[in-house]
C-alpha cells in the first residue's frame, strides 16, 4: 500500500524521537553558581560546612543550599556575581588544608543522570568559566636538574675511586657544592666532570679545611633548560585539560614564565585546579630493616596510617614509567593504576625485588599543590594568594613474592584516586611546578546583551519560517514545522550526548541548519504539487514527491557536509563550533525531513483514496487526456 510505513518503521522514528527528547531534556535546568569546599583527606566534615555558612550569613551572602556529596560541601548561591567574594570569605574561615573553588552546581534531575544524559557544555562567549593564570617556577627546574646530576656524579666519584666528604647537595643559589679533602681529588674531580658536564661552569673555594667546588648551569644552558620548562609545560597542560572533557579550552604562553587558561563551561574547578597544577612523582623505595642506621632512612605512615621507615636510596623514580592505566582488580573489584616501565625501569626493579624478596617495597606519591589563602590586608579589605605546598604520602607497601617485571600495580586506592594518578603520570610529568597568581569566573566574552541579541535573532527568525511554512503549505507546512521542531531537538541531544560545546558560531551553524531542513521540506512539496499539477493521483504523487526529491537533497546536503568536515579539520576555537553544529544538523534535517515528515504525511493521508492534500492550495490532479482527441 502506498504511502503506509510499516509497524516496525513507525516504531523505530517514535522510538528515535523519544530518545532525542529524553537525552536533550536536561538542557532546560541550568545550573546553580555554587562554591565547592574540598578537603586534602579527600572528606568535608559538617562543621567545616557550617562554619562557611555561617561566615557566609554574616556578611549577607544569599544561598539558598548547602549539602555535602562525594566527601565535597557544595553551596549554591542566588547570586552569581558574588561567587568570587564568597570563595574569599570560606577560605578566610577554614584552615589551610580546605580548598575553596568556584563551581557550577548541575540541576539535572537523578532520573536522567541515571540515564546518561547531562546538558551541554557552553563557551566562554555564551556562559563564561573560568580563568587562571599561573606562573611557572623556572627557578625550580633548574634545581630539578641539578638535583638529578648529584646521582650520576655520586655514581661517577664511586667508580673512580675519588672520596669527597658528604653531603653532595645543591644550596640556595642553585649550585651543586662538593667537598674534598685534597686538592688533587678536586682537580681530578674538575677533569672527570669536564668531560661529563661540559655545560657546566665550575669555581673553586677552600674554607674550613675543605676544598670546595662549586657547579652552576651556563647562562645559555639555564635558558634552554627555561624554554623546554615552559614549552612542556604547555604541552603537559593540554593533554591533562584535555583528559577533562573541556572543550575548546585556552591553554597559551604569557610572556617567558606565565601561562593562561581558560576553561568554558568547567563546573568541577577544584578538580581542575588540582589536575592542572599537580606535580605528581612516584618514587619506590624499599622499607628499611630494623637495624639501617640513622641518616640513611625516612619516616613516614603507611595507608593503614601506621608508622613506616623506608630507606633513603630510591630504587625506581617517575622518570622510568611509560605508561600507566587505571583499572579494576578482577578478584576484588577495586580500583588499580598499572604502571609500565621503560627499559631501564624494569632492569632496575627487576634486580632490586629479586634480591629483596619477602621485603616490603614502598611507592612514595610526592605532589606539589596550592592553596589559596585569603588574609584582610591593612583597610580591612579581603585579600587572596596562591601559595604552594608540597604533600609526601606513601600509597601502598607491599611486600614483594617474586622478581618484578616491566609491569606492576599500584593498589589500596579509592576511585578518583586512581583515576587522577593515572591521569597525572599518563598526561606527563611538568617540567617545573607551576603556582596560581589569578583564579576567577569570567562572564561571556561577547556581552550578555549583544547574546540575548543572538538568541532573540534565532527566534524570530525561527518563528517566521515557522509561520510561512504555516501559511504557504498548510497541512503539509504543520507536518514539516512538527518536523523541523523533531530535528531541534535530536541537535541538542546529540550534542548533549557527545559533549559539544555550543557557542554563538555554533547557534549560527542551528540556524543555517533550520534553512536547509525547510528546504529539504520546501523541494519535496513543490515536487509532489508539480507531480499533482500533471494529473497523477495523490497517493502517486506523493510518493513520487518524496522518492524524486531524495537524490536532490542528499547531494546538496552532503557537499555541506563535506564542508562543514573541512572546517572541522583545519579550523580553531569558533570555526569548530560552527562546523559541530552544522554537520549534526545536517544529519538530523536528512532524517527529519525525509522520515518524520513522510511519517506525518503518512499518517494524515496515507493509504486513503483522496482527491486533494492541503498543499498550498487545494490541488486536485488534472484529467487524463484522451488519447484519440
Amino acid at each position: 500500500m502506498l504511502n503506509k510505513y510499516p509497524l516496525w518503521k513507525n516504531l523505530l522514528i517514535i522510538f528515535i524521537i523519544m530518545l532525542g527528547a529524553i537525552y536533550a531534556a536536561p538542557n532546560f535546568y541550568a545550573p546553580d553558581p555554587a562554591i565547592q569546599i574540598s578537603h586534602d583527606s579527600g572528606i568535608v566534615d559538617q562543621s567545616a560546612l557550617d562554619s562557611a555558612t555561617f561566615a557566609l550569613g554574616a556578611d549577607g551572602i544569599e544561598f539558598f543550599d548547602e549539602v555535602i556529596e562525594d566527601g565535597n560541601a557544595i553551596i549554591r548561591l542566588r547570586d552569581p556575581d558574588l561567587q568570587s567574594r564568597a570563595q574569599q570569605l570560606v577560605n578566610l574561615a577554614l584552615p589551610d588544608e580546605y580548598i575553596v573553588a568556584l563551581n557550577m552546581a548541575p540541576n539535572t534531575p537523578s532520573w536522567l543522570e541515571s540515564l546518561g544524559a547531562g546538558p551541554m557544555t557552553y563557551g566562554l562567549d555564551l556562559r563564561g568559566g573560568v580563568h587562571f593564570l599561573m606562573e611557572v617556577d623556572l627557578d625550580a627546574a633548574v634545581n630539578k636538574q641539578l638535583t638529578d646530576s648529584l646521582a650520576t656524579m655520586r655514581t661517577l666519584f664511586r667508580e673512580e675511586g675519588l672520596r669527597y666528604r658528604p653531603p653532595l647537595e645543591v644550596d640556595d643559589s642553585n649550585r651543586i657544592v662538593i667537598r674534598f679533602t685534597t686538592p688533587e681529588i678536586r682537580s681530578a674531580a674538575i677533569d672527570l666532570m669536564r668531560d661529563e658536564f661540559p655545560d657546566f661552569l665550575f669555581r673553586t673555594a677552600e674554607t674550613g679545611g675543605n676544598y670546595l667546588l662549586y657547579y652552576s648551569m651556563s647562562d645559555l644552558s639555564m635558558l634552554q633548560l627555561q624554554e623546554y620548562a615552559l614549552q612542556q609545560n604547555l604541552t603537559t597542560l593540554r593533554s591533562r585539560v584535555d583528559e577533562l572533557g573541556v572543550k575548546e579550552p585556552k591553554v597559551q604562553p604569557m610572556g617567558n614564565n606565565r601561562i593562561i587558561i581558560e576553561l568554558p563551561g568547567i563546573q568541577d574547578t577544584t578538580r581542575a585546579k588540582s589536575l592542572i597544577s599537580a606535580v605528581a612523582t612516584l618514587q619506590l623505595h624499599l622499607v628499611a630493616e630494623p637495624s639501617a642506621t640513622a641518616g640513611t632512612t625516612l619516616e613516614y605512615v603507611d595507608p593503614d596510617g601506621l608508622p613506616l621507615t623506608i630507606e633513603r636510596d630510591i630504587v625506581l623514580s617517575g622518570e622510568n614509567i611509560t605508561n600507566a592505566q587505571s583499572a579494576f582488580d578482577p578478584q576484588t573489584s577495586l580500583p588499580q593504576v598499572n604502571l609500565s616501565f621503560d627499559a631501564v625501569g624494569a632492569r632496575q626493579i627487576n634486580e632490586a625485588s629479586r634480591a629483596n624478596i619477602g621485603r616490603r617495597l614502598a611507592i612514595l606519591l610526592i605532589e606539589t599543590k596550592t592553596r589559596t589563602v585569603t588574609e584582610r590586608n591593612a583597610d580591612g579589605e579581603l585579600e587572596s594568594h596562591s601559595e604552594p605546598y608540597v604533600e609526601e604520602r606513601v600509597i601502598s607497601a607491599p611486600v614483594m613474592q617474586s622478581a618484578l617485571g616491566r609491569q606492576i600495580r599500584i593498589t589500596g586506592l579509592e576511585g578518583n584516586e586512581a583515576n587522577d594518578l593515572a591521569l597525572l603520570i599518563r598526561s606527563g610529568a611538568l617540567a617545573a611546578p607551576m603556582y596560581f597568581l589569578e583564579e576567577y569566573a569570567i562572564g561571556p566574552s561577547l556581552g550578555q546583551e549583544n547574546i540575548a541579541r543572538g538568541l532573540l535573532s534565532v527566534q524570530i527568525g525561527l518563528g517566521l519560517v515557522l509561520l510561512f511554512m504555516l501559511v504557504y503549505y498548510r497541512v503539509c507546512g504543520l507536518a514539516a514545522n512538527i518536523a523541523l521542531g523533531v530535528n531541534l531537538t535530536l541537535l541538542v541531544a546529540v550534542m548533549s550526548i557527545i559533549g559539544g560545546t555550543l557557542t554563538l558560531p555554533g547557534i549560527a551553524g542551528i540556524v543555517l541548519t533550520v534553512g536547509m531542513a525547510v528546504d529539504a521540506n520546501v523541494l519535496i512539496f513543490a515536487r509532489i504539487r508539480e507531480e499533482l499539477k500533471s494529473g497523477m493521483p495523490v497517493q502517486k504523487a506523493i510518493d513520487a514527491g518524496f522518492g524524486r526529491a531524495f537524490i536532490t537533497i542528499f547531494d546538496a546536503n552532503i557537499t555541506t557536509f563535506l564542508v562543514a568536515i573541512i572546517l572541522y579539520s583545519i579550523g580553531t576555537g569558533p570555526v569548530r563550533g560552527f562546523a559541530v553544529t552544522l554537520s549534526i544538523g545536517i544529519i538530523t534535517s536528512m532524517f527529519t525531513a525525509i522520515m518524520v515528515t513522510r511519517a506525518m504525511i503518512n499518517l494524515i493521508y496515507g493509504g486513503r483514496n483522496i482527491k486533494s492534500i492541503s498543499i498550498g492550495t487545494a490541488i486536485t490532479p488534472a484529467p487524463n487526456p484522451d488519447p484519440l482527441t
